[in-house]
């Protein structure tokens, strides 16, 4: 029998007439059905003949097949996906050399994941046009068309602006039709989700100034990891033919997220108080707490304009990348002065020290009379490490371009790349970051990192990092053992030097006792969230075994997406992914038999939601704290047994809780919830638009009618950009007047 035969969308399922080549036929055919079902797959055994050598005997399971045991004094014990499921295939060689089915179960104790199969690692890389998804997405795009709206600013920037009128006659450079594929992209991405959210500034001629455009996954990320925000403009100053400027944040798997894009005229004060000003509303008005930008006046003074409460870094690379052009007559001293300029900056362990090097430095150069230098000291605090101790930019600066997670739209937009082309490959930016993101959502659920010392801190954040982090978190854990340390004082604050031999480079360590603050001369925890391997071999020589939570930051836990915050100690943490976990894993078991029927799936539905509200209530209310009294004893007997056998479980994210956790629909939608809940009553009663306008006045419930957020809005203006076709033009004329563009 054919064993290549598909039916539908899928494989046909293994049976007792079909015959095989050999076996690793057999196996391809066992593959080809495990992709088409949602499965990994593995070989489990496979015999030779005494006589022959050949082989007569070969099984074949999922990935999740058997019990894998560990020791407890297992000094590297290597986690497990085994979750003792008995799906397999057993074939057998006849006489006559062909293979044939000997047994086959097909049932799984876990969920199958048909649309994700090609994650697994037996499915990867076995047809690469089936399995990229640029490929499939490339066929499936087609434009669309949707309404188009433009965005005036609001009253409290009006004055900032009226300082700044000068600016107003700059227009977009565009290249003819290009203006109709920008909008027709708007369109088709809003057509597809009404959250898409796009703005346009025109000048008094109606030319297109300045446009901005986030998607909807954007805004979602935002709510989870605004902590640090990166406004690179990169592309614009470079004098890329694409006049690009990107919003760049970072998720919990330490990839970039892109909360924005925009194309500007001109580097003014103007275009950048309007960009983030309608950045922030597209975002909910709600402002980064970290906001990293190019050492620029302009954008200096809107920043402090529109997020006077967020603290404005200039990220490090910048700096550094404008020394040769600012100082470009020390060409000749320019290592020398390198080296001292890195000391100054690296190595200054006190803002003390960092005046006095910074002066020297100054002095032995000549450089008091140069400008650049003159507002490089003056913003110090915007970039100098020594000054920056309470923020941690987690990956987003550092002082190599390449190292910047800003950097990952390099390889999509080159110096002569042209916005036609920008245009027809957005998508697919957006798609490849959905996809690597759902990749680590995968990976996090099958795979656990080993443990590789029998270190207490690997011990201790195991389940609490993301693989990403913990992976990185590991190499300085192992890197401690290369480093040797000396006390330099004693007291409540006590100083360390600490040698690295792997990079032979002296450190300094400040540990306080009374509080837990560790700080390190290095700045990892700075600049990328997690501890150095400096500070870990002080808090191991100090006779302290886990990291203070202060320095286990929530956005690189596998907590990153709950509404909660993370409890005090880490045991809280790691009991809730417990419990997590064992719920998931049951509302699967639930989610099973209640779609068996509709009367089923009503009970369950009905179960679930009865149960939400009450964890709910119990959750976010003091007054119904008497309702935890009401669970019954049993229950909490079964809880405490399940921490106990998990406890003993090698692999503490075997189960599926863990896709539930970094997908998160339903936690998500109540965040989702509570969010716009919590924006209610902040949409303005819209104020009359001037009769020379022709701009049509719409109350607060038009704005939702039209699917656009809680904004400011003055007006909504149709299609207005340069140079569109006639069939836009047929909407009510309007002519930007001064009350609602700032000029």
């Amino acid at each position: 029998m054919d064993s290549s035969v598909v039916m539908g969308n899928s494989v046909q399922e293994p049976n007792n007439e079909m015959e095989f080549e050999s076996h690793e036929a057999a196996y391809a055919f066992y593959k080809e059905y495990a992709k088409s079902v949602g499965f990994g797959t593995a070989k489990l055994s496979s015999r030779r003949s005494r006589a022959s050598k050949e082989f007569i005997d070969a099984k074949f399971s999922c990935i999740r097949y058997g019990n894998k045991q560990q020791s407890d004094d297992a000094i590297n014990p290597r986690p497990s996906p085994k979750i003792g499921c008995k799906a397999s295939m057993h074939v057998k060689r006849r006489q006559d050399g062909k293979w044939y089915v000997y047994s086959f179960v097909k049932e799984h104790n876990h969920e199958l994941l048909p649309a994700q199969a090609h994650f697994f690692r037996s499915h990867r890389n076995s047809d690469p046009l089936s399995n990229d998804v640029r490929m499939r997405r490339r066929k499936n795009s087609t434009p669309g068309s949707k309404l188009f709206s433009s965005y005036q600013n609001v009253d409290c920037l009006e004055n900032f602006m009226m300082k700044h009128q000068h600016d107003k006659g700059r227009s977009l450079v565009l290249e003819v039709g290009h203006a109709q594929l920008l909008l027709e992209l708007f369109m088709h991405m809003q057509e597809e989700n009404p959250k898409f959210f796009y703005a346009v500034d025109l000048n008094e001629e109606h030319r297109l100034r300045n446009v901005f455009w986030v998607d909807s996954k954007g805004l979602e990320d935002f709510s989870y990891f605004s902590d640090v925000v990166s406004f690179d403009t990169t592309y614009f100053t470079s004098k890329y033919k694409i006049p690009l400027v990107l919003f760049i944040g970072v998720n919990h798997h330490v990839q970039p997220t892109l909360l924005g894009c925009a194309l500007i005229a001109d580097e003014t004060v103007y275009t950048y108080a309007w960009l983030l000003q309608t950045w922030f509303v597209a975002m909910g008005e709600r402002a980064p707490q970290v906001f990293l930008t190019d050492q620029n006046d302009a954008i200096k003074a809107a920043v402090a304009a529109v997020f006077p409460g967020t603290r404005h870094c200039f990220c490090l690379w910048h700096v550094l990348e404008k020394i040769p052009k600012q100082l470009e007559f020390l060409s000749t001293w320019h290592d020398s002065f390198m080296e001292k300029f890195n000391k100054c900056i690296f190595k200054s362990w006190t803002e003390e020290q960092f005046e006095r090097r910074w002066w020297k430095l100054v002095d032995r150069f000549k450089l008091r009379d140069v400008k650049w230098v003159q507002s490089l000291y003056d913003d110090r605090a915007c970039w100098v490490p020594t000054f920056m101790r309470d923020i941690s930019f987690v990956g987003l600066s550092s002082n190599s371009r390449s190292e910047i997670l800003n950097s990952f739209f390099d390889k999509y937009v080159q110096v002569d790349t042209s916005l036609r082309e920008f245009i027809e490959q957005y998508r697919l930016i957006l798609e490849d970051r959905n996809e690597e993101e759902a990749k680590a959502n995968f990976d996090a659920w099958h795979e656990t990192p080993e443990l590789k010392s029998p270190s207490p801190f690997e011990k201790q954040l195991l389940l609490v990092y993301t693989h990403e982090i913990f992976q990185k978190f590991q190499f300085e854990v192992l890197g401690a053992s290369a480093c040797h340390l000396k006390k330099e004082n004693d007291g409540v604050i006590t100083t360390y030097n600490v040698k690295d031999f792997e990079n032979i480079q002296n450190y300094m360590v400040e540990w306080n006792t009374s509080n837990s603050d560790i700080c390190c001369s290095c700045h990892l925890f700075e600049y990328k969230g997690y501890l150095c391997r400096h500070a870990i071999v002080v808090l191991q020589m100090s006779g302290v075994f886990s990291i203070p939570t202060k320095y286990i930051l929530k956005r690189w836990t596998n907590a990153a997406l709950s509404r909660h915050p993370i409890g005090e100690k880490l045991e809280e943490v790691q009991s809730k992914v417990r419990r997590f976990n064992d719920l998931c894993r049951r509302a699967i078991i639930l989610g099973e038999e209640g779609s068996l029927s509709q009367e089923s799936y009503y009970i369950a539905l009905e179960a679930l939601s009865e149960a939400l509200k009450q964890c709910a209530n119990l959750n976010n209310s003091v007054e119904n704290a008497a309702l935890a009294t009401h669970v019954g004893c049993n229950v909490e007997e079964e809880y405490q047994s399940i921490i106990a056998s998990n406890d003993n479980v090698s692999d503490p994210k075997m189960n599926t809780g863990k896709k539930a956790l970094r997908t998160g629909v339903a936690s998500r939608s109540l965040v989702s919830v509570e969010t716009v809940e919590g924006n209610k009553g902040k949409v303005p009663q819209l104020g009359a638009a001037s009769g020379n306008d022709g701009f049509q006045q719409m109350e607060p419930t038009d704005l939702r009618s039209h699917n656009m957020m809680p904004m400011q809005f003055h007006s909504m203006v149709p299609v207005l950009f340069h140079n569109v076709s006639s069939p836009f033009h047929a909407a009510a004329s309007t002519h930007l007047h001064d009350n609602h563009l700032p000029p």
